[in-house]
C-alpha cells in the first residue's frame, strides 16, 4: 500500500520494551513507524530529511506502519514473516540482532546457533526459519546483488564453530565477518578445515 515515506524526521519515541516509533512528517502529516534499534545510528539529526521503506501491518485491533532503511531490509522482514510461527515482532527482533546481510547468510548457511542469538527465538524456530526459507533467499539474494558471506571465508561446515568460538570471546559478529574475510586472503588458510586455525587466525587479526 506504502512503499515509502520521503520526509521530514521529528519526534523519536521509546513506549518501552524494545519498540521504536519515529514520527516522520510528509506534507504536514505525522506518520508513526516502528523501527529497529540498528537503525537509529544511521538517521540524521532530528529536523532533517529522511527516506523510509514501509510494511503496513494490519490487525483486528489496530494498523501498525513499520518502517526500514533499505528495500532489502523491507523485503527480508516479508520473507520471515511468511514462515510459519513468525509474527512482525519477532521478523523485526532476527533483523535487529543480525542485520540483512548476517542473517541471510546465517538462513543459507543453515547456522541455527546464529539465528537464536535473537531473544525468542528458539533452536526449533530457527530450523523452521532455514527449512521455509533457505532455497528463497539464496534465489533473492542473487536477485538483489545482496554481498554476503566474504570470499576466502571459512567452509560452511566449520563456518558455524568459528564463529560462535569467537562470539563467546566477546567479537561482534561484524567484526568476526571482517576478521574472517581478512584472513581467509591467506591462501593456506583457506584450504584449511581446521576451526581452531581459523580461530587463531581472526583473533590474531582483530588483536592488531
Amino acid at each position: 500500500m506504502i512503499s515509502y515515506l520521503k520526509g521530514v524526521l521529528s519526534d523519536i519515541q521509546r513506549p518501552g520494551g524494545n519498540k521504536i516509533i519515529l514520527t516522520l512528517e510528509v506534507n504536514q502529516i505525522g506518520y508513526d513507524l516502528q523501527v529497529v534499534a540498528r537503525l537509529l545510528s544511521s538517521l540524521p539529526p532530528l529536523g532533517e530529511q529522511v527516506q523510509l521503506f514501509t510494511h503496513l501491518q494490519v490487525r483486528e485491533d489496530q494498523m501498525v506502519l513499520l518502517g526500514f532503511g533499505s528495500r532489502e531490509e523491507r523485503d527480508l522482514f516479508r520473507q520471515l514473516v511468511s514462515v510459519s510461527g513468525i509474527g512482525p515482532q519477532m521478523a523485526m527482533a532476527l533483523i535487529d540482532t543480525l542485520g540483512t546481510e548476517e542473517l541471510v547468510q546465517a538462513v543459507v548457511s543453515g547456522n541455527t546457533r546464529l539465528i537464536s542469538r535473537t531473544p525468542g527465538v528458539g533452536g526449533k524456530t530457527a530450523e523452521r526459519i532455514i527449512l521455509e526459507l533457505k532455497t528463497k533467499l539464496m534465489e533473492w539474494r542473487q536477485q538483489t546483488g545482496l554481498v554476503l558471506m566474504p570470499t576466502g571465508g571459512p567452509a560452511v561446515s566449520i563456518q558455524e564453530d568459528v564463529e560462535v568460538t569467537l562470539l563467546a570471546l566477546g567479537y561482534s559478529s561484524s567484526e568476526i565477518l571482517e576478521a574472517l574475510q581478512a584472513v581467509g586472503q591467506n591462501t593456506t588458510l583457506s584450504k584449511s578445515a581446521d576451526p581452531e586455525a581459523w580461530v587463531r587466525e581472526a583473533i590474531s587479526w582483530l588483536s592488531r
